[in-house]
């Protein structure tokens, strides 16, 4: 089944420690290109997102975003360096005594305030436990987009499918057409000369085969037609079957099917079929612009 590469998924995870969120947003790219947003504090877990997100989504622009909020915990600790707080007691009774100040002047505040007493510094995370976390709120968000890129792939393959349908029945009146042009433009090569010889018992006949059999052999659209005919086999199998990423391949096919029309329009020289190519490029460029959004 075919995906498209558009989709939105979002996952949590919920303890009575933290609340962890993850988002992912996926748009049309002709490569995998994921960007990754965490709060500083878990910048580890980046690369584990990308990764995990890198296996499951092949192909799109793709932008995960991770928020952490955390309920009556904080992640600052308090230490105490307590040499550099003695160093300031001293410094402090030593001034006293020069000033003939009393020492019960000397208050914890003043020393706790100073520099290198008391530093509020960061505690460590235990990586491997958030991430055993981070993974369940990981798991449900790609569930939920690839949920959404399938739905919307199966909607894409039926519009692509009916489609194809246009193109086929297109092609076959081509087919049919293809044959009759010999005599058609023998047809007209007649009248053109009956027009401007005036007779028609002056017309060769041999030359008049000669120059049919000429156009005909230039204006033989039979491989192109047999190719044509492949690529909406193969369009439609890439439709109906279960491989996940096809655009690639659905984008070099759409290539071909417009190469072969192109050469069909050029050889065939006649303005009925001429108009057929039109409205089959038409329904090419169609399904050429909806293989874009397909991963």
């Amino acid at each position: 089944m075919i995906q498209s590469m558009t989709g939105f998924g979002r996952g949590m995870y919920r303890d009575e420690e933290m609340n962890i969120t993850i988002e992912i947003k996926a748009v049309n790219n002709r490569y995998a290109e994921i960007q990754v947003r965490s709060p500083r504090r878990y910048a580890f877990a980046e690369e584990h997102l990308r990764s995990a997100v890198k296996a499951r989504l092949l192909r799109g622009k793709i932008e995960v975003s991770l928020r952490v909020d955390l309920f009556g915990t904080t992640d600052k600790s308090v230490e105490v360096n307590g040499a550099v707080a003695e160093e300031y007691y001293r410094a402090y009774r030593e001034l006293a005594d020069k000033l003939n100040l009393p020492e019960h002047q000397i208050s914890l505040s003043m020393i706790a305030s100073q520099e290198g007493v008391m530093t509020a510094v960061t505690k460590g995370e235990d990586e491997e436990a958030f991430l055993a976390k981070m993974d369940k709120a990981l798991h449900e968000a790609l569930d939920d987009i690839e949920a959404m890129r399938t739905a919307e792939g199966a909607r894409l393959a039926a519009d692509l499918l009916h489609r194809a349908d246009v193109i086929e029945g297109i092609k076959d009146k081509i087919k049919e057409r293809a044959p009759q042009l010999e005599k058609i433009y023998m047809e007209k090569l007649r009248a053109r000369i009956t027009e401007l010889l005036g007779s028609p018992e002056n017309i060769s006949e041999d030359r008049l085969l000669l120059e049919a059999a000429v156009f005909a052999d230039k204006a033989n659209i039979t491989e192109e037609l047999v190719r044509l005919e492949s690529h909406i086999a193969q369009l439609r199998a890439f439709l109906e079957g279960k491989e996940d990423t096809v655009g690639k391949k659905m984008d070099f096919l759409i290539q071909e099917m417009n190469r072969e029309t192109n050469t069909i329009g050029s050889k065939s020289n006649d303005t009925e079929i001429t108009s057929w190519m039109l409205d089959l490029k038409a329904e090419i460029e169609k399904i050429r612009e909806q293989v874009q959004n397909i991963a």
